[in-house]
């Protein structure tokens, strides 16, 4: 391995943000999707000119948005190699896993019988919901009779989760964390097997007054394997994580973790840690895209969303030195014009910048999101861990 290139990697990843179909998009009802073309021709006045400048428009035609005539950097699209279309398969992938079974969701039915009468029994509770819904929604359905009664409220999402509500003040965040521990065991069941239990308090006595609070608790699954986190991590670098990154890898391979509160606040994060000194590589996660305005199927709000975060970015690049690499990608789609509320499986982008950059222009798609975490590896001297996926391509980043 070479002497390493750049002293400090940001990586970002637009949480859903897909650019195209795969070819086997039918397999997965997703004939047709392109999150950012279609965000592009039905949005008025769409602008994201930082991300213009980096090769957006170049490397996916945009409806509004002209190419670049000499972009800042590298771009190309990069294909799946995994199976499934939900966010930690997307992230792991990026750092080398290949995951070939992919996550229970349970969407269109609930849980089955068998796992909420389980989940009852052990609990003590009884279950009310039982479905695919919004937090907020279902509370305003349900919470008065969770407080009246001290039934559970359980339900799900497009995501692969399990979701339980308590409030803090009649159900308890003791009783509520004791309940997702139970159902997390419940779930490591190959046909229940959901990539997170979480566990959702909230406040308020009744309709209109409820309020989630801060005090939510992720129980992931670990990653399958060792990752390029790992190896960064035991190499003594700084793995820090921003936003979602530290849940989806339950903690694997992090040595500073920041939640965010949004994703302009995760940009905000992400622009003080540009300020100081450090020698590794900085994860961040922008889910805002995907919770709020994908499942959501809200157009317009996905676009503002994107012209925000875009703002943001003119403020981050400027603090770029030399030796830094930013790198903007996603994990998976999520196209507001689609049937349903599901991701999409979509390719998705790689922008690649660094002030250092001699040249520009588009590179050879990938077949797996993995060049990520192997490109970094190999910036850095690191070995990938043993039975991961990639190549580099650091070669090309000049």
């Amino acid at each position: 391995m070479g002497e390493k290139k750049f002293n400090r990697i940001f990586t970002i990843v637009i949480d859903s943000l897909g650019v195209g179909a795969l070819e086997d998009a039918a397999d997965y009802g997703d004939v047709g999707a392109d999150t950012l073309g279609h965000i592009s021709q039905k949005v008025d006045g769409f602008k994201i000119p930082n991300m213009q400048r980096l090769g957006m428009a170049n490397l996916h035609p945009l409806h509004q948005i002209k190419p670049a005539e000499k972009p800042l950097g590298y771009f190309m699209k990069m294909n799946e190699a995994s199976t499934g279309k939900d966010t930690m398969t997307g992230h792991w992938e990026m750092m080398g896993l290949h995951i070939t079974k992919p996550f229970q969701t349970f969407t269109e039915t609930g849980f089955p019988k068998e796992l909420i009468d389980e989940l009852s029994k052990r609990t003590g509770r009884t279950i009310i919901g039982n479905k695919s819904a919004s937090g907020t929604e279902i509370l305003e359905e349900l919470a008065e009779e969770e407080i009246a009664t001290g039934h559970m409220i359980v339900y799900t999402s497009a995501d692969s989760v399990l979701q339980i509500c308590g409030n803090e003040e009649t159900f308890g965040l003791e009783e509520l964390y004791r309940c997702c521990e139970i159902a997390r065991e419940i779930t490591m069941k190959d046909e229940w097997k959901v990539g997170r239990v979480i566990a959702r308090p909230y406040v308020g006595k009744k309709k209109g007054e409820f309020k989630r609070t801060s005090n939510r608790h992720e129980y992931a699954l670990k990653p399958y394997g060792r990752t390029a986190l790992n190896a960064l991590k035991d190499a003594g670098l700084s793995v820090i994580s921003v936003g979602k990154i530290f849940d989806i890898f339950d903690g694997e391979g992090i040595t500073e973790s920041n939640k965010s509160k949004s994703s302009v606040h995760g940009m905000e994060q992400t622009i003080e840690i540009a300020k100081r000194d450090f020698r590794g590589f900085c994860y961040v996660n922008l889910v805002d895209f995907d919770a709020l305005w994908g499942h959501r199927r809200d157009v317009a709000g996905y676009g503002r969303e994107l012209e925000k975060f875009d703002e943001k970015l003119g403020e981050l690049l400027p603090l770029l030195k030399e030796d830094d690499l930013l790198i903007l990608t996603a994990d998976h789609g999520n196209d507001p014009t689609h049937t349903g509320t599901d991701h999409t499986r979509e390719k998705v982008p790689f922008l690649a910048y660094s002030p250092s950059f001699k040249g520009y222009g588009k590179l050879e798609d990938t077949q797996t999101f993995a060049v990520i975490g192997a490109t970094v590896a190999e910036n850095f001297g690191v070995e990938m861990p043993e039975g991961t996926i990639g190549n580099s391509i650091l070669d090309k980043l000049v």
